[in-house]
């Protein structure tokens, strides 16, 4: 993946629960992380007493946070309807040269600011709540 602009990461939800994917925002600032638990297996006969892990037995998990300006009132209002109904929803993020990840995702944390002579911000997280699948462009 070579050097590209990060204002270029967008955002998507599925604003039907149908699969009808709409851009929402592009984030300004943003981090993506995954994150895998290790399940240890380490007993007295282990080589060494080396620590020893179980392949493919940890939880897996992925979050998401950003913030920037929505598009429009319709995403500002889609978003901010899936944070009041607790829904969790499909949400796909692009990464431009590089892929996207969707999945389920649950909006667990939605910020408002703004500046007196600015536009409004807004910051989001998302945890997963699902399997999430990878597409490479």
């Amino acid at each position: 993946m070579g050097a590209q602009a990060g204002r270029d990461l967008l955002l998507k939800l599925d604003t039907d629960g149908l699969g009808a994917f709409g851009s929402v925002a592009g984030l300004r600032a943003r981090r993506l992380s995954f994150n895998a638990t290790a399940v240890d297996v380490t007993d007295s006969e282990s080589a060494g007493r080396w620590r020893e892990l179980l392949a493919g037995a940890g939880v897996r998990s992925a979050s998401l946070s950003g913030s920037g300006i929505f598009r429009d009132a319709a995403s500002d209002a889609a978003v901010r309807q899936v944070f009041f109904d607790g829904t969790i929803r499909d949400w796909q993020v692009v990464i431009p040269d590089f892929g996207t990840i969707q999945g389920a995702f649950q909006l667990t944390g939605l910020e408002y600011a703004g500046e007196h002579a600015g536009e409004v911000t807004f910051e989001l997280a998302l945890e997963s709540a699902g399997e999430l699948s990878f597409m490479a462009e």
